[in-house]
């Protein structure tokens, strides 16, 4: 019995002086560790993001030349309201729109289509449209641009010559080429959305289905007081997402006309701002294009988010 009391007294006495050593203390205190944690996102969060935004929005009010930094006040914003920018807004603007009325609605009704129990080969089809989101955008889009070629002998113009159509330059006129701008979106993204309602789906209690079925629920009915409800803090970040990739859009563009398209009919805010920053080194005027992007994504979010509801009560 002694030895065993005094095993104990020495174990305790190492864990004690393990446990409580002032140098071991400090990696297990509890008020240090979240800021240790929080340590390298901090880094990152004040490196490669505060950083750069108020960098960014210093430089708009300069004008940068090789060798030569000069202060001239709001001039960038004074010569930004020009009739290039309008047409670049105006593009963005309608391929954001478009691309949300895509996204949202088919990808949700893709997603309770695989979600019924009747649904055969569920993850074979799901593979299938998630794969797009795998592909590189430049990739996908040289494969579009020889699809829509203006040639007779390209797919979409075979395909509508099949059936007594004239062949169409898709690349030449802005209602086809926002027509390719969104397809090539809306093929990218339309698997990733749809995992975000099936994510959310599957979260819906099967009970309440079976009370609405008891009750005389027919499907639309269920669809639309169950499932619709459910899904709206999954319905506003895909609405989030999908605002903030529109107005961000570079590739879709780019892949198709790079930079200078007929008319700027494929030019973009992001691209606009690309063109005068790097093409002509007007790193100012190009700074004071993005942090105008900036304002217009942050007003239109607050908007969408207070329109929904989740600015002020957390989404209930």
């Amino acid at each position: 019995m002694r030895q065993d009391s005094n095993l104990s007294t020495k174990s305790g006495n190492v864990l004690k002086n393990v446990v409580y050593s002032p140098k071991k203390s400090i990696f297990y205190s509890q008020k240090l560790a979240p800021y240790v944690f929080l340590t390298p996102f901090l880094l990152v969060f004040f490196g490669f993001y505060l950083y750069p935004v108020i960098y960014t929005i210093i430089m708009s009010f300069q004008e940068i030349l090789p060798g030569q930094i000069k202060f001239i006040g709001f001039d960038n914003y004074a010569k930004l309201f020009n009739p290039t920018f309008y047409k670049a807004l105006y593009n963005t603007t309608l391929y954001t729109f478009w691309t949300i009325v895509i996204l949202i609605p088919l990808p949700l009704i893709m997603a309770v289509i695989l979600n019924t129990k009747k649904m055969k080969a569920k993850t074979f089809f799901r593979a299938c449209i998630f794969i797009p989101s795998l592909t590189s955008t430049i990739v996908a889009g040289v494969i579009f641009r020889l699809m829509f070629a203006e040639t007779e002998t390209a797919f979409a113009n075979s395909f509508l010559s099949f059936f007594g159509f004239d062949p169409v330059e898709w690349k030449q006129n802005g209602a086809t080429l926002m027509f390719l701008m969104v397809g090539l979106a809306s093929w990218r993204w339309m698997g990733v959305n749809m995992i975000y309602f099936l994510t959310g789906l599957q979260n819906i209690p099967k009970e309440m289905y079976e009370a609405a079925e008891i009750d005389g629920a027919n499907t639309f009915n269920k669809f639309r007081h169950i499932t619709i409800p459910f899904l709206k803090p999954v319905t506003v970040y895909v609405l989030t997402i999908t605002l903030f990739a529109g107005y961000k859009m570079f590739e879709e563009a780019y892949v198709f006309w790079e930079i200078n398209s007929p008319g700027n009919i494929g030019l973009t805010l992001v691209g606009y701002l690309y063109k005068e920053a790097f093409q002509y080194n007007q790193l100012g005027f190009g700074s004071a294009i993005g942090v105008t992007l900036l304002i217009i994504v942050a007003i239109l979010g607050f908007i969408q988010l207070k329109l929904t509801g989740f600015s002020s009560n957390g989404g209930k």
